[in-house]
């Protein structure tokens, strides 16, 4: 699959359309989950959302689709009185940014970093003017962070991963990550070679982050096989890197040895991954031509 035929999947999923990858884009119905500190996630349709909802604030990670997005919002605002301080979108992806125009104009800031418009526009522009036109407002190149309530908010920026414009959220006082897309949670992750990912960098930042966030911390995850969930810890960070890993190991190992890249990407399990979930929407030979791609820089 090519990056418009992504884009157009992705507005058929705007549009109610299913495709037969439900479990990436659909965990529990409406389901509002607490995690620490009045911080959450909420599942329904699309990546994970993550919120905090304290007396004193409130924060939305990611917007999936209109309806699931108004969903989330009058749940956690029957979970508190205070108005809508902060929305971050960890990447530009629809599943994730569509439902940013139910919080345009509720949200006092629209963050991201500042790759994420750009792509967003791209992606509209790709998709025939079909996509998402509520774009963050305030961007970062780095880091960000902001106060909410007693609760501080951070983004922060590792480089070229799923896209070019993938940020982690860290929710201080919860001790929270919301990961965005750069984990798939036993999964084969979708990865946006046209939108500046790098599966390199990807594993770097996956370690980095490991290190660098406290070891009890919790994780969110933007997807996740259902048995494994959107919710883990550090250890399912490394799995993810390990699978990443693997990948790139697999295809140089494949290359050193003289290999053609259909040669390198005819096989549909990874040794030691046979469990990971392969399925149409975007499967194991497609990452593996990425990799191929982004080793030989064809």
């Amino acid at each position: 699959m090519d990056r418009r035929q992504f884009l157009v999947r992705s507005s058929l999923f705007a549009a109610g359309a299913a495709l037969p990858f439900k479990s990436l884009f659909a965990e529990a119905k409406g389901t509002f989950t607490p995690l620490r500190r009045n911080v959450g996630c909420f599942t329904e349709r699309g990546g994970t959302i993550g919120w905090l909802a304290s007396k004193n604030g409130m924060v939305i990670i990611d917007t999936q689709y209109p309806k699931s997005a108004k969903k989330c919002l009058n749940g956690l605002q029957d979970r508190t009185e205070h108005p809508l301080d902060l929305l971050i979108n960890t990447h530009h992806h629809g599943d994730h940014t569509s439902g940013n125009s139910v919080f345009e104009g509720v949200a006092e800031k629209m963050v991201a970093h500042k790759n994420v418009p750009k792509l967003m526009k791209q992606s509209n522009k790709e998709n025939e003017g079909e996509g998402n036109t509520a774009f963050p407002t305030t961007t970062y190149a780095d880091s960000w962070k902001m106060d909410v309530g007693d609760e501080t908010v951070h983004a922060k920026y590792y480089g070229h991963g799923h896209t070019s414009g993938d940020s982690v959220i860290y929710f201080e006082k919860a001790n929270v990550v919301h990961m965005g897309d750069l984990v798939f949670n036993r999964m084969n992750p979708y990865t946006d070679r046209p939108a500046g990912a790098s599966m390199q960098n990807w594993v770097t930042i996956l370690e980095t982050v490991a290190d660098e966030y406290p070891a009890d911390a919790k994780y969110i995850f933007g997807h996740g096989k259902p048995e494994y969930g959107i919710t883990g810890a550090k250890e399912d960070v490394l799995v993810m890197r390990n699978y990443l890993s693997g990948i790139i190991e697999y295809v140089q190992e494949g290359i050193e040895q003289g290999k053609s890249k259909d040669e390198i990407t005819k096989i549909k399990s990874l040794n030691g991954f046979e469990n990971f979930l392969y399925a149409d929407f975007w499967t194991l030979p497609q990452n593996l031509a990425v990799a191929y791609e982004e080793l030989t820089q064809s």
